[in-house]
């Protein structure tokens, strides 16, 4: 089947006489049930015949053409969405085409990319022009571009590149990431904010459904010790005790609530130092990428610093301590002054720093042994492939920066204690070492791992909900 739906896809032209046989052909090859409609069932058995594999896309298709709103696609309907679709992928294959030969070379995708904001090597190139290569020149003519992207919702090559674009969608509970890029399109026709909204309510239910975990985390970071041992259970169990089931999420509300001003605050950081920091202002190298994303990370930490304290506070509190978050934050104010909402805020600072470096690698490394090794057929990872290299690259950079995690935690922690008792984090740091070894700095690593694959799959699913009900075409 695939062979056929190809010929008849070379065969079709939106402009030429040939067209409404060429397309009909191609209705009543995916119409199956020969009803005389093309539900997404049937579209999505011809998708897959043809190879294209990418979730939503008989949805999308048939949402998009569906006039009469009935659920399928008539073959006048059907006809109207190809032809409108093939006159965009015309426009855009005409805008690529720097030079007006009438082909693609990698260096043309390359320099559509740069001006994007988008930055890729010469293999990367080749390996997207590779995906779309039908006669083995590796340039692509427009009815290799048009046969790839007919039956594809994708209209432009930066649907391409999406694919790879390294998403906060994967929220595992800390925001030390560099932020998302967005194209010129999505910045002007109001995208990213959807994007934002939507990854920052996926933050939301991801925290809240791990927030247990996290709990558990800060409660070893702070009082577990080789004299004082907390095991897993022994923990949920003291908690429950102490305060009931709904004490397992103390300290949620403050850490959702943050997502919204931490998010944008990078956001909008993020843009003005890679403003600052490349001198094309559209192109940014990957080293710029990375000291963009940190100072933004820095910047946003700065600003909701005392969040993270009550976050703390509020998660290590006995029952009764406080009445809520604003409770908590008068207590402190008074008792300990304005310096108190900034302990432990330079093991934060430095923390940053090998997250984000070490996220950002391992996240590079994993993508380009993927496609070059992999990727023969299609430069679309696909989603497994996607989270995976998330996880694993943010768990690296969690690795890396955990002791300074630590060591923060418990200086939020001892803030209250006299300024003569406070220590400082080498001491901090020194002192850990000497009591509990090496392995002290990673006390909670364990609950702090479990929680990632639940987070980051809880993310994922809401983030596509989100971005369903938010209308974002992606």
């Amino acid at each position: 089947m695939y062979q056929t739906l190809r010929t008849l896809l070379s065969n079709a032209r939106c402009w030429d006489a040939d067209s409404e046989r060429s397309y009909q052909d191609l209705f009543e090859r995916l119409d199956t049930n020969k009803d005389g409609k093309v539900d997404v069932a049937e579209l999505r058995a011809g998708l897959k015949a043809m190879g294209i594999f990418r979730q939503g896309a008989a949805q999308k298709i048939v949402s998009s053409g569906d006039q009469n709103k009935d659920g399928c696609l008539d073959f006048s309907e059907f006809t109207k969405y190809l032809k409108e679709h093939e006159k965009k992928l015309w426009l855009t294959f005409k805008s690529l085409d720097k030079n007006d030969d009438g082909r693609l070379d990698s260096s043309e995708i390359q320099q559509s990319l740069a001006e994007l904001g988008i930055d890729i090597s010469r293999e990367e190139a080749l390996t997207i022009l590779q995906s779309m290569d039908i006669d083995g020149t590796m340039m692509v003519d427009w009815n290799e571009w048009r046969e790839h992207f007919l039956l594809c919702p994708a209209h432009n090559l930066e649907e391409i590149i999406r694919y790879w674009k390294h998403s906060s969608v994967l929220d595992i509970g800390d925001s030390l990431a560099i932020p998302d890029e967005f194209t010129e399109e999505e910045k002007s026709t109001g995208g990213w904010w959807k994007q934002l909204v939507a990854g920052a309510v996926a933050g939301s239910v991801s925290r809240t459904g791990t927030a247990p975990l996290d709990r558990m985390k800060v409660l070893m970071q702070v009082h577990s010790s080789k004299a004082n041992q907390i095991s897993l259970l022994g923990g949920f169990k003291q908690m429950i005790v102490e305060g009931g089931v709904t004490s397992l999420w103390r300290g949620n509300g403050i850490n959702v609530l943050k997502i919204a001003p931490e998010t944008a605050i990078k956001f909008m950081a993020y843009e003005q130092y890679k403003k600052l920091l490349s001198s094309e202002g559209t192109k940014i190298e990957t080293h710029q990428r990375f000291m963009a994303g940190s100072l933004a990370g820095a910047t946003a930490q700065t600003a909701i610093y005392p969040m993270e304290v009550l976050k703390t506070r509020l998660t290590l509190r006995k029952t009764g301590q406080y009445a809520g978050m604003f409770d908590c934050a008068k207590k402190i104010l008074r008792k300990e002054g304005v310096k108190a909402f900034y302990k432990g805020y330079i093991p934060n600072l430095l923390g940053i720093l090998p997250y984000a470096g070490i996220d950002l690698a391992v996240y590079e490394t994993l993508k380009n042994t993927w496609l070059s090794y992999y990727a023969t057929d299609s430069a679309n990872p696909g989603v497994l492939v996607l989270l995976g290299c998330g996880t694993i690259s943010s768990t690296c950079g969690q690795l890396a920066s955990y002791p300074l995690a630590l060591v923060r935690t418990r200086m939020q922690a001892q803030a209250s204690l006299e300024p003569s008792d406070q220590p400082s984090m080498s001491f901090l740091m020194k002192k850990i070492v000497a009591k509990d070894g090496f392995f002290g700095l990673y006390r909670g690593i364990l609950p702090n791992f479990m929680k990632v694959i639940p987070a980051v799959s809880l993310s994922y699913v809401v983030y596509e909900y989100m971005k369903t009900g938010l209308g974002i075409s992606k």
